[in-house]
């Protein structure tokens, strides 16, 4: 069993990432979000556009109005009112000014605004009670971005902030990486569909639909090959067929070391390199993952439902991160919480307790969920966003307690 750090590193080495000029394609701005990036954008404008003013005011000349105050008013000519997305149609000579509003252009002679609140308007002129800073609220063409600099690197993950960004850069269509495609196929005589009446022994294959949605999460394409049964030649059958169509294969069941286990003999028969067998991990032990020569990356995870989710968070989370053509934080995020309950483990394998984490008073708690902690009781998994860790070689922790946390 290999230390679930060590299987990481092994799993990540083997990844090879999706190609920025093979693996891309062209999407539109409106149907960006939550695509990766795979080629950096530089914008062609200067942001802002041109100079302009942060508030509603008047646009002056700041030696005009560098001295006033309450008592010694400066009251300066308005020959021009300058709305928002109008350009201005007069110079600003000494002892003028231009009513102007916010995000409206900043014309030619002035430098600095005075807002309307320090001043007084009387027909075409205005009373100016307060001296403001010299270039106080304008903002500079260029002063947030200057047009031809990076703007946004390859291997983000566009987000609405990003968007908002390109939008301004005027960048209506994007290079991005194509969706990974991710098969699934879950083994077992035992299995039936969520649609099917049960019979005594059945079991609904719930991991079809788990995985699935895992994928679709985080960014890939789901290729459902359903429930294959626990015949040698039927799986081999499927098995070869998703190595030929997927970037990854994710395999439920079949990975142990039971009479129906056939997943490790059948990827040697098809020409699968395997690097992994299992881990020192509950609940997951069981994880086979292999490589094939066309770079397609296979998981053979367990089938109890709570130790398949385990092993994507934990495993192929990070895998299909770095496929995808993600750059940064492609491993977990743990982060150190306060437990609220008491943590169990068998002291043999790193063992991961789900359970709720939240921010309390600016730091994290953790707490446990109620019931059995079994890895075929996916009940109380429901709307969990945390796994507790206790490390290998403990069997206890006490309430209160910091513990690391994985967030999923």
């Amino acid at each position: 069993m290999l230390p679930a750090k060590e299987a990481e590193t092994i799993i990540l080495d083997l990844v090879q990432p999706l190609n920025s000029q093979q693996d891309a394609e062209i999407v539109s701005l409106e149907d960006a979000t939550e695509r990766i990036l795979a080629k950096a954008i530089a914008s062609e404008v200067d942001f802002p556009y041109w100079d302009n003013s942060a508030m509603d005011g008047y646009a002056v000349h700041y030696q005009d109005v560098a001295d006033c105050t309450p008592d010694n008013p400066v009251t300066l000519e308005i020959v021009e009112e300058i709305p928002a997305g109008y350009p201005p149609q007069k110079t600003i000579e000494s002892g003028q000014t231009a009513r102007i509003f916010t995000g409206a252009m900043l014309p030619s002679g002035a430098d600095t605004i005075v807002i309307q609140e320090n001043t007084q308007r009387e027909d075409n002129r205005v009373k100016i009670f307060a001296s403001p800073e010299a270039k106080q609220f304008v903002r500079y063409q260029g002063s947030y971005y200057q047009a031809g600099n990076p703007m946004l690197r390859s291997g983000i993950v566009l987000q609405a902030s990003d968007i908002a960004v390109l939008a301004t850069a005027q960048c209506t269509e994007l290079t991005v990486y194509r969706r990974p495609q991710v098969a699934i196929l879950s083994t077992g005589d035992e299995l039936v569909t969520p649609d099917t009446p049960l019979q005594p022994g059945q079991i609904v294959d719930s991991n079809q639909y788990a995985l699935a949605s895992f994928v679709k999460q985080n960014g890939g394409i789901p290729l459902c090959y359903g429930i294959i049964p626990d015949k040698p030649e039927a799986l081999k059958n499927a098995i070869e067929q998703a190595v030929n169509q997927a970037d990854i294969v994710l395999s439920t069941g079949g990975v142990s070391v039971g009479d129906y286990d056939y997943v490790d003999r059948i990827l040697a028969e098809l020409g699968g390199n395997i690097h992994i067998r299992s881990v020192a991990v509950k609940p997951g032990k069981p994880l086979t993952v292999a490589t094939f020569d066309n770079t397609c990356l296979y998981f053979g995870i367990p089938g109890n439902p709570v130790s398949a989710l385990v092993s994507c968070w934990r495993f192929v989370l990070p895998a299909l991160k770095k496929l995808s053509g993600i750059t940064d934080n492609v491993t977990p995020t743990f982060v150190k919480a306060t437990t609220q309950n008491p943590l169990k483990a068998g002291g043999k394998r790193e063992t991961y307790l789900w359970g709720t984490l939240e921010v309390i008073d600016g730091e994290y708690q953790f707490s446990i969920t109620g019931g059995s902690h079994q890895s075929a009781n996916l009940i109380n998994l429901a709307q969990t966003n945390g796994l507790a860790v206790v490390p290998m070689g403990e069997t206890s922790i006490e309430a209160g307690t910091e513990v690391m946390v994985m967030q999923v």
